[in-house]
């Protein structure tokens, strides 16, 4: 098992979590593919943020940006993961790893095929088990967070984001106007309803919650309108800044079921 090989397209909040997970059992020949510039919310438990550091860290995993298969190779040397500036996918076809995670969580299938590895998964909508992926998690909120799917599809998006001590759209902090985004706060800051928490232009990003700022996407990144920019958690939780959430935990232990009914089937050989 310690020798698979996993590529993870994406880095965000979901990713990082299933990274996370495979690295804490000793699967930890890991690489993640992201876009040039990556706007997770969650910052401070999403790997992504590599991509502009060099580093990050989460719950004490690290991971380090690399550029090829050679760096790939020396950050697994020094227990880390990989984190490639890599849109078009092209280091998975070097490395033809064991495992591909499509965590991407675009709600739909951007190019991701059954036949990119011997074993491939895909987190939420948009994919089907047994066509597009051996297996599809579902990333919906509700009873059957988390199931494995060997045939069909996950739940399709509902657009509507999961409930928080009751509050659901009010919690997401979405761009008014289209522009950079200029905060006037940072994660893990109080915030009251009616605050300020930064501006897009001359337009204000006002909170419509008390709680803390959990998420909020990095300074200067440029914004379409209506894009989902912060996370207020109204529990007014602070340590959740800065861990993973459990809708994360719980997708990410499915992948790794995904990966033991296989890699631990009766009769399986080793990679």
């Amino acid at each position: 098992m310690t020798r698979i090989s996993v590529c993870i397209k994406g880095a965000g909040e979901m990713a990082s979590a299933v990274a996370w997970r495979l690295f804490m059992v000793n699967i930890r020949n890991i690489v993640m593919l992201e876009v040039p510039q990556p706007l997770a919310v969650r910052r401070g438990v999403s790997f992504c943020e590599a991509v502009y550091d060099g580093s990050q860290t989460v719950e004490g995993v690290g991971a380090v940006r690399v550029k090829s298969p050679v760096s790939i190779a020396e950050a697994w040397k020094q227990g880390k993961i990989g984190v490639a500036v890599d849109p078009g996918w092209d280091l998975e076809r070097l490395l033809r790893p064991d495992v591909v995670v499509d965590a991407i969580l675009a709600k739909e299938n951007l190019g991701s095929s059954i036949s990119e590895a011997p074993l491939v998964i895909a987190l939420g909508p948009g994919f089907r088990a047994g066509c597009d992926a051996h297996f599809v998690i579902e990333t919906n909120r509700g009873h059957d967070l988390g199931r494995v799917i060997s045939d069909g599809c996950a739940a399709p998006d509902t657009g509507i984001p999961g409930e928080v001590s009751g509050y659901t759209e009010e919690r997401v902090l979405r761009a008014p106007a289209a522009g950079i985004f200029r905060p006037d706060r940072e994660i893990g800051d109080r915030i009251e309803r009616g605050q300020s928490v930064g501006r897009i232009g001359g337009v204000k990003v006002e909170a419509r919650i008390d709680g803390v700022l959990r998420g909020l996407i990095r300074p200067g990144a440029g914004v379409c309108e209506g894009l989902k920019i912060g996370d207020i958690d109204p529990r007014g939780d602070g340590v959740s800044c800065v861990t993973i959430s459990d809708k994360a935990r719980a997708v990410a232990g499915s992948v790794l079921e995904a990966i033991l009914r296989v890699y631990m089937a009766p009769g399986r050989l080793a990679p």
